[in-house]
């Protein structure tokens, strides 16, 4: 179907693969739910596509922020890292596109008894978090938040915290389960499959109007989903809140990979940005498929912390400084007048304290790289 849409799509614009790109992103919403509808034909599922919301999930105004915290990262290390290596940032595929692979509640969010957690089930949960005391070199799951207290999170968020509290991880305690309101859920959406069949197709045959296509096709699919006057055919804000989170969680997952690896993180933000120190590539396979990453830039510790740059030389300008060069108080060399540094005889660049200019040497104020 995707290759078809695409086919119609150039020829109709004479092979224009511009034109055929702008055409193909302006009907990007409407294709996304017919592919919804022919992807589910035979599946075992069946989908409310604009269900009853808690109230939790009703947004007073436009303006008024979502009640639910997807628990997006924004993350840098505290202090500059020990390592004085360059910083490589790494760029995730296809973020959202595989972060559909997700448990998704397919008929209305109905109050649930949280304990024990039904892992058939999803939908949104109130809890209270445990502490994270790893934020010195592991950026919290919950990603930065500050204020304490229960929180509304996803299905995703949940499932990741509930990991790290396993004894497999340790890394913090189980959280509170309050509230929940779930529904039976499916991890298996085929649309994410046949977009990511696409996807891996128009790779091998570098089909670039594919590529945007498909690009277009999720994105909007996850963006518009939980807006009505976006989507007339599909409202459902539970599922564009899962969906993030767990492109966050997906995220989370790989720098928790790399800490584990020996690999040193530096920063982690957005859905799809990971900056680390070290040999990544014995982590993480390059290239463009979605089990893969891509470099994005390499650059300075500097770059995020300035005060780990190391102090310039600074040289002394005077143009009198062979006149100024030395003043002496009963034997001692004293400094120079113009920048009130010691400063090497020979380079004029190094300042040095008195304590440093051995007696033999108080003459001629030599640095050692100048000895």
């Amino acid at each position: 179907m995707v290759g078809e849409t695409v086919a119609a799509a150039l020829a109709a614009h004479d092979g224009d693969q511009r034109q055929a790109i702008a055409a193909l992103t302006a009907r990007a919403i409407p294709d996304a739910m017919r592919l919804l509808d022919v992807c589910r034909i035979g599946a075992r599922y069946d989908i409310v596509r604009r269900p009853a919301l808690p109230e939790t999930l009703r947004k007073p105004s436009p303006h008024t922020p979502d009640r639910v915290w997807e628990a997006r990262p924004d993350w840098q290390r505290p202090e500059a890292p020990d390592q004085t290596d360059s910083v490589t940032a790494l760029n995730i595929n296809g973020a959202y596109l595989a972060a559909l692979k997700t448990h998704l509640p397919l008929g209305q969010l109905q109050p649930t008894d949280p304990h024990p957690h039904d892992r058939r089930r999803a939908g949104i949960h109130l809890i209270t978090p445990s502490a994270w005391e790893h934020g010195a070199y592991l950026p919290s799951p919950l990603g930065p938040r500050l204020e304490p207290g229960p929180v509304w999170i996803t299905e995703s968020t949940l499932r990741l915290l509930l990991r790290l509290s396993s004894s497999k991880c340790a890394l913090c305690d189980p959280p509170v389960i309050h509230e929940s309101y779930t529904s039976g859920s499916t991890e298996n959406l085929l649309v994410r499959t046949t977009l990511r069949d696409a996807r891996a197709r128009a790779l091998d045959e570098d089909d670039a109007v594919t590529l945007v296509y498909v690009k277009a096709l999720y994105s909007e699919f996850v963006s518009t989903m939980g807006e009505p006057t976006s989507n007339k055919d599909l409202r459902r804000p539970d599922w564009m809140h899962i969906i993030r989170s767990q492109a966050f969680a997906n995220l989370w997952s790989k720098a928790y990979k790399a800490y584990d690896e020996g690999l040193t993180l530096v920063k982690v933000c957005g859905a799809d940005e990971l900056h680390l120190q070290g040999e990544w590539r014995r982590v993480f396979q390059e290239g463009q498929d979605l089990t893969q990453v891509k470099l994005k830039d390499t650059y300075q510790v500097a770059a995020l912390y300035p005060e780990a740059e190391p102090e310039q030389q600074k040289g002394c300008n005077d143009p009198y400084i062979e006149k100024r060069r030395y003043e002496y108080a009963g034997g001692r060399y004293v400094g120079c007048r113009s920048c009130g540094g010691d400063l090497c005889t020979s380079c004029r660049t190094v300042h040095l304290a008195p304590a440093d200019v051995p007696y033999e040497y108080n003459d001629d104020n030599l640095c050692p790289a100048c000895r």
